[in-house]
């Protein structure tokens, strides 16, 4: 379609600039008129017959469904003016004198023609690059599960093959920072797997022999044995594919304005034309067919909709470019539409309302500084895979906390770490490891349990047999969180927070943030049907999250709000992308959809009205009492300024304040 745009553009130009000299007094002979009538002809054959075939096409589909829409002008209004100016060219005696332009001149309207032909393909242009590609989500989605996966065999040997050959109860060994092929259980060994993408919890789960373990999913820095028992389309993430699917193809496609008031407008204009054509063919001055056609021809000119095609693509690519600016990625224009009059937001917690990666955020000593003890924990934790240890090895790094030297490094898997720091015996880790060790907790024991209640991870640190303080890690809260969600209840829209996270930690969330609907432990189609359950009760259903396990809930959702630092499946699924991953981007998009809205709706009442107005000038209206009529060129002229009109009206979002 661009291709036919600019094409038709420069075909269009010559024979538009002829029709503006030969309106100038003392130009019109500047080429011999009989060589530039064929040169138009040349000119916008292509232009009408290729340039606008896809509308003559769609005008036929129209009729043989009997749905006319604005195709069909198009194709009317075109057609018509092209066929006329051909018969005209070719058979010049047919057309009366009285209708000539200059005595001499034939009266061609290839220009109309072509400038319909044009601007509707730059509307079409325009609203092509709008639409979102649909498939990319599940391109994206199945991109995350491995090709291959790495079987052991009976006798101890190990082979790769591709992950389409891997059968139910197949032993497969599965190598640090590997992605996990198939669900299954582990077998044999030990590691952390980082499960973000699936249930949204940021700290990296722990794994021993027994334990699930899900397809796509990336291991840590262990290695492990697993037993395959869920493949192919069994596993949970062909299941989050097959979600995805099929809310992408039961969402309802939104009906264009412009196409609501094309069903009744097209009719009308193909009536008043052919009502125009018989009454200046019955009642009308001689040549009365001659004044019947042309007169019906400007009414079809006058009245195709290229205004109305020109409406909603401009008012979206403007709105999206000014949303652009303000981090706010639209994907369709349906989303804009439908955003407006959303009034329910379910927020995802990992990565939207918080930050999405743990922080150190707690220290409590027991006879010594802060940065003491930290340093003795990061020191042992330099040598540790766990993905705590970054947190706190990080933390120190903040403080410009000195490491000492680590010796006899030992992992207790599922309990903690001990070691010699500096030539004193440390040991970090859960109560677990501190009965192990004949550590008594107790004198941090309600400040460990109160700061769990609180969302926090816990890991006590002993020096030399003795408990010296603790440590807290924790997913922190967003700064821009608690002003978002203001903002957005300001907006009237009702808040729920749905996560996969424990409902003690959701709790807490929630009520730092004043969220009073929270819906904790839910699995990712459990997310989408929450969805369905709210929509199902009328409610226009927004989702905002940042992961795998959020992308069904985006797609089923009436419009999907994903952040940008989420993963790309969850921005390939939603409708709306947070560049900055800040919630307050859900009020600006909220603002953005409704100015856009109103400026649609203002560029179809100029388009209708022009229309509407112009209509029954190009009638003959006023002939009887003033001898005016509008002619095809005029029609054409009025046609091309309400198009104008559109653009420019367009063009004032780049102002809207967001």
């Amino acid at each position: 379609m661009t291709r036919r745009f600019w094409i038709s553009s420069a075909l269009t130009l010559p024979v538009l600039l002829w029709s503006m000299l030969s309106m100038r007094s003392g130009n019109t002979h500047m080429i011999a008129p009989t060589w530039t009538y064929w040169a138009q002809l040349i000119l916008t054959t292509p232009v009408v017959l290729w340039g606008g075939w896809p509308f003559f096409q769609r005008a036929i589909a129209s009729v043989q469904n009997k749905s006319p829409n604005m195709f069909t002008l198009i194709a009317l209004g075109a057609g018509a003016a092209y066929l006329f100016s051909v018969l005209a060219l070719l058979f010049p005696a047919i057309i009366p004198k009285s209708f000539y332009q200059h005595s001499h001149e034939l009266p061609l309207y290839f220009e109309p023609a072509a400038m319909i032909t044009t601007l509707v393909l730059l509307g079409q242009v325009l609203e092509l690059r709008a639409r979102s590609r649909t498939s990319s989500a599940l391109k994206a989605l199945l991109s995350l599960a491995p090709r291959t996966a790495r079987i052991v065999h009976e006798d101890g040997s190990e082979a790769d093959l591709p992950i389409e050959q891997v059968k139910k109860g197949d032993i497969l060994r599965v190598r640090p920072g590997e992605k996990i092929p198939v669900d299954g259980e582990v077998s044999d060994g030990s590691s952390a797997v980082d499960e973000s993408m699936i249930s949204g919890e940021p700290i990296p789960i722990e794994k021993k022999k027994g334990s699930p373990v899900i397809a796509g999913t990336i291991n840590g820095q262990g290695s492990f044995l697993m037993k395959a028992q869920r493949i192919g389309s069994e596993t949970m993430l062909a299941q989050i594919v097959k979600m995805v699917s099929q809310a992408q193809r039961t969402r309802a496609p939104i009906q264009r304005i412009a196409d609501k008031v094309s069903a009744y407008f097209v009719p009308i204009v193909i009536l008043v034309a052919s009502l125009t054509f018989i009454a200046w063919g019955l009642f009308g001055p001689r040549p009365r067919l001659a004044f019947a056609f042309v007169n019906a021809i400007s009414v079809l000119i006058i009245a195709c909709p290229c205004a109305l095609g020109l409406a909603t693509p401009m008012s979206v690519m403007v709105g999206m470019g000014r949303g652009a600016t303000a981090g706010v990625l639209i994907k369709n224009a349906e989303a804009l539409e439908i955003f407006e009059k959303v009034d329910t937001l379910l927020i995802d917690k990992t990565g939207t309302l918080t930050i999405g990666k743990p922080q150190l955020t707690k220290i409590l000593t027991l006879g010594m500084s802060e940065n003491e003890l930290l340093r003795f924990a990061a020191t042992l934790e330099k040598g540790s895979e766990h993905p705590l240890a970054s947190s706190i090895v990080s933390g120190a790094l903040l403080r410009n906390i000195a490491f000492g030297s680590a010796t006899d490094f030992k992992a207790i898997p599922g309990e903690g770490i001990t070691g010699t720091v500096d030539g004193h015996t440390t040991a970090i880790g859960n109560e677990r490891l501190l009965r192990k060790l004949q550590i008594e907790s107790t004198k941090l024991k309600s400040d460990a349990d109160g700061l769990r209640e609180e969302g926090n991870t816990v890991m006590f640190v002993a020096l030399d047999g003795q408990l010296a303080g603790l440590l807290s890690v924790a997913d922190p809260i967003k700064e821009s969180t608690i002003e978002a969600v203001k903002m957005i209840r300001n907006e009237g829209i009702k808040i729920a927070m749905v996560t996969g996270d424990d409902a003690s930690t959701a709790t807490t969330v929630s009520r730092k943030l004043g969220i009073d609907e929270v819906r904790a432990e839910v699995l990712p189609r459990d997310k989408a049907e929450i969805v369905k359950e709210l929509q199902s009760k009328g409610r226009i259903v927004a989702m905002a999250g940042d992961g795998v396990n959020d992308a069904p809930a985006l797609a089923q959702a009436n419009v999907g709000i994903a952040m940008g630092s989420g993963t790309d499946i969850a921005v390939e699924s939603a409708d709306i992308t947070l560049v900055r991953g800040d919630l307050r981007g859900v009020a600006r998009a909220r603002n953005l959809s409704r100015g856009t809205m109103r400026n649609i709706r203002q560029n179809l009442f100029f388009a209708f009205v022009y229309n509407t107005l112009g209509v029954p000038l190009a009638a003959g209206i006023l002939f009887p009492y003033f001898g005016l009529l509008l002619s095809p060129m005029i029609a054409s002229a009025a046609m091309t300024f309400s198009s104008v009109s559109v653009i420019l009206n367009a063009l004032r979002l780049r102002k809207i304040r967001l």
